[in-house]
């Protein structure tokens, strides 16, 4: 650190790989008074209709962070743009844009664009071989970050040494934290150190949702949960969007077309599925309304510069907003969920927090005015400006939210809340959705760019609206989706109330069959991601990884955002194009690669894969362990006891390794150690499960049924247990499927417990 002028290095090896202040632009407004050096927009400033009469003046803060020796830089989402950050700043170019981190209502955004979204997140991560890096700064006000290159001029002058960030914030303080690494995994427990790891969800959370803009009545959601079952498509939840509420008043039904809402949700839990209904954060100003009416009595709506409650317009009309960020009121809105307080309501019952950057109709940019005043200390403590706290008012509405649903069980049931506001920490309270997407093969392809940034950015639990939100797609574009949806985080399709039905069912043969067969996938690999949702609530750890996360020393895959790693263990290529009949791969590492369809081997390098609407290449890494539940149910409750699939995909050695986390998926009970946390070992021909560590206490029967296992080169083996009992081993397909040749070892029916020790010889 030097202090005349101020900078700090981080150094390895002896050389800075990031230096805050390198260009000696962090400043700050000094406090003056009005009239003092007075320039236009500094107390006042005008936007169309609208005036923010800025009391306190110009309040901005600069700082510059400099990534030495890097090309990619990562992060600042939420934008549809790559993956890898383009720069902002060329000289010469007046129209380059800086990135904006401004939480916004935004109507059908753009594909391709700086332009900020729903959620914020300051973080920068650079990445090169051998390092990552990152940079967060803890401020929720709006913020602008121009990103560059420094070039060399040796050789052709295109040669960038180092990417440069410049970051702007309206106000706030400078909190800034560096996460030094050195891996990528090292980064993301950083930051979850700072930030918090992502809530355990329960196991419906991470299955298939089925939602529209709107669902009709309460026989329209009992027609699509039997059709799902007629046409033995697995879902695990239905949504109710605002059309269910007695005119757009949140915690009610509209009795005309729910008349039985109770009723309807007790029919859908007994076939192991659950509700979500809409909650978004405006209350209608409706004196009969008895939300509005104790909110309004207790002073619990932001205020206006001049301390009147603030009265907005969002679908209810005039609407008020709640000021989440008093403590106080987030505890009062908790209570409001309780199954006394939301009638009609059952523990089966979980919520989707929607328009919560907030979205006012009638405001500045789809928004609350930034001289709106907040009092988190009660209406006797100072207040804020919203301008300091815009961007975490959606994180505090969806806490309150997750708050609720947990006290409703009296803290013992796991909830689920999904928002589309956010910023950094909201992954301890739910999963987040990429808002309102088209139906486009734009669409398509940006959503994988759009999730890589948001897992890098601690956001795990998150997905987009699998076939587009606005528009109608064709039968090959709702295909395709499904299929890279399987790879979502959070699995949802969601539909504009304007666009035509497209359950999955109504395109007719074979796309139905396309769909049934990606939906069955996911739930085939529900044992598999759950473990991986586990491991990101222990350390931080994305579910959906950069191929540079798992190969943090190829600089093949640094730019890449049209793959990425599902886990350690399975590599996805979704087809992006119409009428593809091929994708080029690139298969990293020097580990073989197994098809997860036929279970064929591929050398790592570039691969060219003829591709057809049936499926969407899909490979599992050599030296790997998945565990899969193969048997087709209806949901995934209906599935909790179903015996288990080992799939072992050798490496060059003939190794492979892997785990598997079991609890009760939906409970906390797993803080007090009933959970089951096996460590799978392949290596010298034996086959070895042993506990993963010493704190699981839980027993559950689930068993092994069957273990597949892919590269072995002599596939005329014996096996046998540690006791001598012998096994049935046999070649045979991957999958069982027309066409499949049989390149796997099969040990079948085992009738070997997933939560006990034992041992598989092979001779």
């Amino acid at each position: 650190m030097r202090y005349s002028p101020l900078k700090v290095d981080l150094i390895q090896d002896g050389k800075p790989f990031a230096t805050f202040n390198d260009r000696q632009l962090f400043h700050l407004e000094h406090t003056h008074t009005k009239g003092e050096n007075e320039t236009e927009g500094a107390w006042e400033e005008r936007f169309r209709s609208f005036t923010d009469s800025k009391p306190r003046g110009p309040q901005a803060i600069s700082v510059d962070v400099t990534f030495h020796s890097v090309r990619h830089i990562y992060g600042l989402p939420e934008r549809a743009s790559s993956f890898s950050l383009k720069d902002t700043f060329e000289e010469g170019n007046p129209t380059s844009e800086p990135y904006r981190l401004y939480n916004l209502d935004v109507f059908e955004y753009e594909h391709d664009s700086p332009f900020g979204l729903y959620g914020s997140i300051p973080l920068l991560l650079a990445h090169r071989a051998g390092l990552t890096v990152g940079a967060f700064w803890l401020n929720g006000a709006e913020m602008f970050v121009d990103v560059s290159s420094e070039r060399s001029g040796f050789l052709t002058g295109k040669h960038v040494v180092s990417r440069q960030s410049h970051w702007i914030a309206e106000s706030g303080i400078v909190d800034l934290f560096f996460m030094p690494g050195p891996s990528p995994a090292d980064v993301a427990m950083q930051y979850a150190q700072l930030t918090g790891t992502a809530s355990l969800p329960p196991m419906f959370g991470i299955s298939y949702h089925q939602c529209r803009w709107n669902y009709n009545d309460q026989e329209d959601v009992k027609l699509v949960d039997a059709s799902f079952d007629e046409h033995g498509i697995p879902y695990d939840v239905i949504w109710l969007d605002i059309e269910h509420t007695d005119g757009k008043r949140y915690l009610t039904w509209d009795r005309h077309k729910f008349p039985e809402p109770k009723k309807m949700q007790q029919e859908i839990a007994f076939k192991g599925r659950k509700m979500v209904t809409i909650v978004d954060p405006h209350i209608k100003r409706d004196k009969n309304y008895p939300i509005f009416r104790e909110a309004e009595k207790s002073g619990y709506f932001v205020k206006t510069k001049d301390k009147k409650d603030f009265d907005g317009w969002c679908w209810p009309g005039s609407s008020s907003y709640l000021d989440v960020l008093n403590p106080e009121i987030r505890q009062w809105w908790a209570k409001q969920l309780s199954e006394e307080n939301y009638p009609e309501s059952t523990t089966d019952l979980h919520i989707w927090n929607d328009m919560n950057e907030p979205s006012v109709f009638n405001g500045p940019e789809v928004t609350m005015p930034k001289d709106n005043l907040h009092f988190p200390n009660g209406s006797s403590g100072l207040p804020v400006e919203h301008r300091d706290v815009h961007n975490l008012y959606g994180l505090f509405y969806h806490a309150a939210t997750a708050e609720g649903l947990k006290l409703r069980s009296e803290g013992k049931e796991r909830t689920f809340v999904l928002s589309r506001a956010f910023f950094a920490g909201s992954q301890k309270y739910g999963a987040i959705w990429t808002g309102d997407n088209a139906a486009n093969w734009d669409h398509l392809r940006v959503s994988v760019p759009m999730l890589l940034s948001l897992s890098i950015a601690g956001i795990s639990f998150s997905g987009a609206d699998v076939g587009g939100f606005f528009g109608n797609p064709e039968a090959d574009l709702l295909t395709r989706w499904y299929q890279l949806g399987t790879y979502y985080p959070f699995l949802r399709a969601h539909a504009h109330l304007e666009t035509k039905r497209r359950e999955p069912w109504l395109f007719g043969e074979p796309a139905t069959s396309r769909i049934r067969e990606a939906l069955r996938e996911r739930y085939a690999l529900l044992p598999y991601l759950y473990t991986l949702f586990r491991w990101g609530n222990l350390t931080g750890q994305p579910i959906m990884r950069p191929l540079w996360y798992e190969f943090p020393n190829d600089p093949n895959v640094f730019d890449m955002d049209d793959a990425f790693m599902f886990g350690d263990s399975l590599l996805v290529y979704p087809v992006l194009e119409k009428d593809a009949e091929s994708i080029t791969a690139r298969l990293p590492g020097t580990e073989p690669w197994y098809c997860a369809k036929t279970g064929s081997v591929h050398a790592p390098g570039t691969a060219t894969v003829s591709v057809n609407l049936d499926s969407i290449p899909v490979w599992l890494r050599g030296g790997t362990i998945v565990a899969r539940k193969e048997r087709p149910r209806r949901s995934s409750a209906q599935a909790a006891l179903d015996p288990l699939t080992l799939v072992i995909s050798l490496d060059r050695k003939g190794a492979a390794s892997g785990d598997l986390y079991i609890d009760d998926g939906h409970s906390f009970d797993f803080d007090s150690g009933n959970y089951i946390h096996r460590k799978f070992s392949f290596t010298g021909q034996t086959l070895t499960n042993e506990r993963f560590d010493g704190s699981s206490t839980w027993d559950m029967p689930t068993m092994i049924e069957k273990i597949v296992i892919l590269g072995m080169k002599n596939k005329h083996l014996s096996a046998h247990l540690q006791d001598g009992t012998p096994l049935d081993v046999e070649q045979g397909p991957l999958i069982m499927a027309a066409g499949n040749p049989d390149l796997a070892l099969i040990v079948r029916k085992p009738k070997l417990s997933a939560s006990l020790d034992w041992t598989i010889t092979f001779l």
